[in-house]
């Protein structure tokens, strides 16, 4: 059963991950993200929950 042989298939496993660690990677994270969320200054203040039964 050559299914059950990893010789040429874990080399081609290693060598695309390697690929994708060492190279695709470091290219897609120096994009920078147009849709950067406006950080809010002041903070929101809650008021306890009033319970009609207590």
């Amino acid at each position: 059963m050559p299914q059950l042989n990893p010789n040429p298939w874990l080399f081609i496993m290693m060598m695309t991950w390697l690929t994708f660690l060492l190279i695709i990677q470091p290219k897609l994270l120096s994009f920078t993200t147009t849709n950067i969320p406006p950080k809010l200054t002041t903070s929101t203040k809650t008021a306890p929950w009033t319970w009609p039964w207590t």
